[in-house]
């Protein structure tokens, strides 16, 4: 038998579909979306809904003709009405998919996450795979479009961050479309003028304490003058892991030597942790691999892209060969990067160009761009740090004491922590 509904149960049920259309779920949104395919639900231990989705993109913005693929994009839902991030991831962005993935700004002030992995990386690279089009300008592109499209769900405020590369990519943007976002963050974020910047070997001279250069310094020196008990376990190593190399294990050896301060600083690994003159050639060899294990140089790695792009038009880092010279096998390790480190078919095709440098550098200098830049200061990367110009009030850049390319919002000492969170507060309040 069926029961007639009152007033009051009309009333109650008008207003339930009413709520029920306010608190649409996030899939149902993600459908309705230009560009969107291939969603799938993900597990999350931090949002109420997390979704991994393909976005069609351009293969050359600026010739549709070209064609189109696919970029991975992750969505990590808070509401609707919640600020929204950004991450200009500048690799892959496997790990975004882990349910215990959560991103700084997201924590701290409550915003969902749109996370785009960059093109030619991992799930998001075109076919056929054409050098030409993987540029920073067109990375930008990449981001406006998304942003463009996810702006339909969340109209709130929107805010950029990266971390590293994705740092770079943070600025690159930010100069290709200033006004997509209305702040940006900025982690660890090199701005490299040359394919070998040159700054970073004299930071290394400089950074950390003399006891600590020093016995890093007499680190690569063992290693280096041990050459003939440790190669054996180094080509041992090797052959089990599978590397291979454009060059020789001799060179690819002095390389690994070289990397050693720099890859040791920018993840601030403690120097007391460096084997002391007593120890044997089994500890040197472990320390030293734990610290720059060659597969940095080997062929076929997933950052090859990067590698690419550092030749083209990101720049890089160089090595000094000097107090090492008469220990190895190489006369000088330039141009090693375009050598050993980029595509078989593209080594004597590729030379840097600086104009991204300029265009950031200029974007920088003629404005001023709501971004907040954090570096740590013994990342070797800070030597190629954002420049500060006079009279600027919203460009800030904090350099977290004796910080690593770890440093975060979140580990920064408490006043500077403070402020960064205040002026985000701020941003978000206008």
């Amino acid at each position: 038998m069926k029961r007639k509904l009152g007033w009051t149960g009309l009333l109650w049920l008008c207003a339930w579909l009413v709520m029920a259309g306010t608190l649409e779920p996030l899939r149902a949104r993600l459908d309705t979306l230009t560009g969107v395919s291939q969603i799938e639900k993900l597990s999350t231990d931090y949002y109420p809904e997390k979704y991994v989705m393909k976005f069609e993109q351009y293969v050359n913005p600026k010739d549709t003709a070209l064609g189109k693929f696919r970029q991975r994009v992750v969505v990590c839902h808070r509401g609707f009405d919640r600020p929204t991030v950004l991450v200009t991831e500048g690799y892959g962005g496997k790990y975004a998919l882990s349910p215990n993935y959560q991103e700084e700004l997201s924590k701290l002030f409550d915003a969902n996450v749109v996370f785009v992995e960059y093109r030619y990386f991992l799930e998001s690279v075109p076919s056929p795979k054409n050098w030409d089009y993987l540029t920073a300008e067109n990375s930008a592109y990449d981001l406006h479009r998304v942003t463009k499209t996810f702006r339909q769900l969340y109209p709130g405020k929107w805010m950029s961050t990266g971390i590293s590369k994705g740092g770079q990519t943070t600025m690159l943007y930010r100069a290709y479309f200033p006004d997509d976002v209305d702040f940006s963050v900025a982690y660890v974020g090199p701005l490299c003028r040359g394919v070998e910047d040159g700054r970073h070997e004299p930071f290394l001279r400089k950074v950390g304490t003399r006891k600590e250069r020093r016995k890093i310094a007499g680190f690569q020196r063992r290693v280096l003058q041990q050459r003939s008990e440790l190669m054996p376990m180094f080509e041992r190593y090797v052959e089990e892991k599978g590397y291979t190399f454009r060059t020789s294990l001799d060179e690819i050896y002095d390389l690994s030597v070289l990397e050693y301060p720099f890859a040791l600083w920018q993840w601030g690994t403690p120097v007391s942790g460096i084997p002391g003159r007593d120890a044997d050639a089994k500890a040197l060899f472990d320390h030293w691999m734990q610290i720059s294990d060659p597969v940095y140089f080997s062929i076929g790695q997933d950052t090859e892209p990067f590698n690419v792009q550092a030749a083209r038009e990101l720049g890089y880092y160089g090595y000094d060969t000097r107090p090492f010279e008469k220990w190895l096998t190489i006369r000088t390790a330039k141009g090693y990067l375009n050598r050993i480190m980029l595509p078989d078919e593209l080594r004597d095709r590729v030379e840097f160009n600086p104009a991204l440098y300029h265009k950031i550098y200029n974007f920088l200098k003629d404005n001023d761009p709501k971004i907040i830049f954090i570096y740590g200061e013994i990342d070797p990367w800070t030597a190629a740090r954002v420049p500060t110009f006079e009279g600027k009030r919203n460009e800030q850049v904090y350099i977290q004491p004796r910080g690593s390319h770890l440093s975060r919002i979140s580990n920064m000492p408490d006043e500077m922590r403070a402020t960064i969170m205040k002026q985000i507060e701020v941003w978000l309040a206008e």
